[in-house]
């Protein structure tokens, strides 16, 4: 029997059927086979390629927790701990539903824009930034991103051309939480990342409005004037209060990249610190997923495959670890279903990383938008499965926030 799942959920023993992605993509001149060398189990994860089938008549079947077995070589088993949830804590709040947590996270994404603005107001008028702070407002978001991660890392995405600096550093700060949550950090480490992630882009406080907010394209001038903000920022910080060490090198290092192709600095490989490089994937994930004054956002799925595909540009263990905290179809991507509607993912499934919850708006048959319908993708017995990502049109996919979110809470996002 074929199951189609997450490449990142590979384990030794499994049956290769078949990789999702064109042959010449990837660099398996087979793939039907059953894994059983811990260097191939590596090459497949950091093919690029975010789904696979496996027969589960031929090898193994997904385990929970995958790759636990005593008999898997130790990096094996490094490599999969690092992609497993962090078990609850006493410092937990209880689960909330997802609608529940959207009407807490828009309030506390209300709080901490203006929390932001004020900062980098505060910044831009020379005053000393209190680092310290902010740690109130760390722990709310923290707190909501544990409860349940989706909520507000997919409303800090909505952004309004004049709030996205502030919006920007929000929303990184809750994909830094969820991307220690899901590589075991503990509670307070998460809190040390998010704190790192919201002051990672402090530096563009002094920025000239000009070139930071210019709708076309940057000259070389003012790109290399834009460059700039990770140095000032990490000089702001040492001038000010209560920047850690962590933070400082969040925000001096979150352009860097394994490759050494980044800035300012150049570093490269392990010279780069682990804060560092999850600065790098989550500040590039919401740069690219969010509406700018220059370019219309891409739908999530589709930056996911993309930010895979840029081959030196971010740490792949990391970036698999972060598709597992916000799922192959993350909130609002448009996805096609093998019935040939189109939907909009809702809500994730814990540990059905290809089966989250979707909402069906369009038929593909008669090219007309329908009556919205919840589907499980997770529910035992449901036919319906993700067949493809889907490219935002314009037309079609206009007011797809109304699909997922409750008008209140959509309300207090613009």
């Amino acid at each position: 029997m074929l199951k189609k799942i997450a490449v990142a959920q590979l384990r030794l023993g499994m049956h290769l059927h078949k990789l999702e992605s064109a042959w010449l993509t990837h660099s398996f001149w087979r793939t039907r086979f059953v894994i059983d060398k811990s260097e191939d189990l590596s090459q497949l994860r950091a093919c690029g390629v975010l789904e696979c089938w496996i027969d589960v008549e031929l090898g193994l079947d997904v385990a929970a927790p995958f790759l636990a077995e005593a008999t898997a070589p130790a990096q094996v088993r490094r490599t999969a701990e690092a992609f497993e949830p962090a078990p609850a804590s006493p410092r937990d709040h209880a689960p909330r539903s997802m609608q529940e947590e959207m009407r807490q996270a828009a309030a506390i994404c209300d709080r901490s824009r203006q929390a932001v603005s004020r900062m980098f107001s505060e910044a831009r008028m020379g005053r000393v930034v209190d680092a310290e702070g902010c740690l109130p407002l760390v722990d709310e978001i923290a707190s909501s991103v544990m409860r349940n991660p989706g909520a507000l890392v997919s409303l800090a995405r909505l952004k309004t051309r004049d709030d996205y600096s502030y919006m920007h550093s929000v929303a990184v700060c809750g994909l830094m939480v969820a991307l220690g949550r899901q590589i075991g950090m503990s509670d307070d480490e998460c809190r040390v990342a998010g704190l790192a992630g919201l002051m990672h882009d402090i530096g563009k406080a002094v920025m000239p409005l000009e070139v930071l907010n210019k709708p076309g394209k940057l000259t070389d001038d003012e790109f290399t004037i834009i460059r700039s903000h990770p140095t000032r920022g990490h000089q702001l910080l040492m001038e000010g209060k209560g920047a850690s060490p962590e933070m400082l090198d969040v925000v001096l290092h979150h352009h860097e990249r394994p490759d050494g192709k980044g800035y300012p600095e150049h570093l490269s490989g392990e010279q780069l610190s682990r804060l560092a490089r999850m600065g790098a994937i989550c500040d590039v994930y919401d740069a690219i997923t969010s509406n700018r004054p220059y370019k219309a956002g891409w739908d999530p799925a589709e930056s996911i495959a993309q930010m895979a595909s840029w081959k030196g540009q971010f740490d792949e263990t990391l970036l698999a670890a972060f598709v597992q905290s916000l799922g192959i179809y993350p909130t609002g991507s448009v996805v096609k279903l093998q019935s040939g509607r189109l939907a909009v993912v809702v809500e994730q499934n814990p540990g059905q990383l290809v089966a989250p919850v979707v909402k069906v708006f369009f038929s593909g048959t008669s090219q007309m938008r329908i009556r919205p319908e919840r589907i499980d993708l997770a529910r035992q017995g449901c036919s319906e499965r993700i067949v493809s990502r889907q490219a935002q049109g314009a037309e079609p996919f206009a007011g797809l926030e109304e699909l997922w979110l409750e008008p209140e809470v959509l309300r207090r996002s613009r």
